[in-house]
């Protein structure tokens, strides 16, 4: 994905070609993976010639937001309490201003549901 939002639109041999690292991706296994993106609605792409270009469905920050809400909320669902705390005091050890602007996000969406 960061290849796709820092690039796009892109081609899967774009994106293969544009890959570091100490493992080396076969195309065939990056154009599988970017369809599948694709069919999970996470990539738009259209016909340019005989492949597609692929661009991001949302932002790299929409996509970081939808994968928290919905790690935040599997946690929460399964923990409630215990998760809580445990948040609270993770926010409390990174950065005591964390615990700040966690009440002021309270605020925040306790005034949006009145």
């Amino acid at each position: 994905m960061e290849v796709i939002w820092a690039h796009a639109p892109v081609t899967a041999r774009e994106v293969c070609d544009r890959m570091t690292g100490a493992e080396e991706r076969a195309y065939t296994t990056i154009m599988t993976t970017m369809d599948r993106l694709h069919r999970k609605g996470l990539l738009v792409r259209e016909k340019d010639g005989p492949a597609w270009r692929y661009a991001p469905a949302l932002s790299k920050s929409e996509f970081e937001k939808a994968l928290a809400d919905g790690l935040a909320t599997e946690i929460l669902q399964a923990h409630g309490d215990v998760a809580l705390s445990a948040f609270v005091d993770a926010a409390a050890q990174v950065d005591e201003g964390l615990l700040d602007r966690l009440a002021q996000l309270i605020t925040q969406r306790r005034r949006r549901r009145e």
